[in-house]
């Protein structure tokens, strides 16, 4: 066998079981019936049931199913998009509120074939999910957009409560990970944010396993802490199919400990780093405290009214 096909095997620390019960079997329905598409079934997230059903937490992806980039580390699929969906924003909105989330994080494929990258449509979806769900606090973490800011500014008038935009990897292998986008590019792009919301947290995150040194994580760090970003989130990377960037090297649970404590005493206001550890994991925990606490008072009145829990099965989503 040649060396480049050499696969290294998983770790006993990265073996999950797929949980696909009545409750996970009734949100999947959900999402199909308002076609609507979700990173954490696309990308197989290992945290759908914890962040679904526990945390009430959720990413959406937005315009369309269909990439314009094709990233070597990403199983979403590329080719030629379909025409915007102005209705997609109301049916994520609905879909926030039937799902009793209490917050949201709405992405998107890259749309590099729209003048704005799918910023207003963007901005609509985050105005919508508010007007629905005035207690949900809201994460949006869209593409570079191309590097223009007249976009920005139309998808930050929206007033998200955490911006996010992944460098994904060091500076080094971005050209080989990455399509399309550029290191300095990203940089600019979340110190862009802070210019326009200085208030508004600002979030990052990189794979690692894909042949980084430890020193260039580190000084991935440096860089985003250089452009003002307050968090940051470190995870595994993992090859979704054979076409895909191979596997360099997993790392222990040990090892992401001390990455986490390097980012944090360096000033990280919050990093999340572990195997199993994505860009929106825990994402709720992340916003700043003013909107913290509107979602707190709203979540309030909101047990108020009802004691039961929401039911995710296909019994209670058919009644929706």
């Amino acid at each position: 066998m040649a060396k480049q096909d050499v696969y290294i095997r998983k770790p006993e620390w990265l073996k999950t079981r797929i949980n696909t019960n009545k409750s996970y079997q009734g949100l999947k329905k959900l999402m199909r019936d308002k076609k609507l598409n979700t990173v954490c079934e696309e990308a197989r997230c290992p945290n759908i049931h914890e962040c679904w059903s526990e945390r009430k937490t959720a990413t959406f992806m937005i315009l369309g199913d269909t990439c314009t980039r094709g990233c070597r580390f990403c199983a979403v699929k590329t080719g030629l998009p379909n025409e915007l969906d102005w209705g997609e924003p109301f049916r994520v909105a609905e879909s926030v509120a039937i799902m009793g989330l209490k917050h949201v994080v709405v992405t998107a494929v890259a749309r590099d074939d729209l003048n704005d990258g799918g910023a207003a449509v963007f901005a609509e979806t985050v105005r919508a999910i508010r007007r629905e769900n005035p207690g949900c606090t809201i994460e949006i973490l869209p593409s570079d957009m191309k590097g223009d800011y007249e976009s920005l500014h139309t998808l930050m008038d929206s007033k998200p409560d955490i911006f996010n935009h992944n460098i994904e990897t060091v500076r080094r292998l971005t050209k080989r990970v990455r399509a399309r986008a550029m290191y300095d590019r990203s940089l600019q792009l979340l110190q862009r944010v802070k210019e326009i919301a200085p208030k508004t947290p600002t979030k990052s995150s990189i794979m690692v396993g894909l042949g980084e040194e430890k020193e260039e994580i580190v000084q991935a760090m440096d860089d985003l802490l250089a452009h003002d970003v307050d968090i940051m989130t470190i995870g595994q990377y993992l090859q979704p199919t054979k076409k895909h960037l191979k596997v360099e090297r997993y790392y222990h649970p040990d090892e992401f400990a001390e990455l986490k404590e390097i980012a944090l005493n360096k000033g990280f206001r919050h990093c999340e780093a572990g195997p199993l550890v994505r860009s929106s994991y825990h994402a709720d925990e992340q916003v700043s405290q003013a909107s913290a606490q509107r979602r707190i008072n709203y979540m309030k009145g909101y047990e108020e009214q009802s004691d039961k829990k929401i039911d995710f099965t296909l019994e209670a989503i058919n009644k929706n």
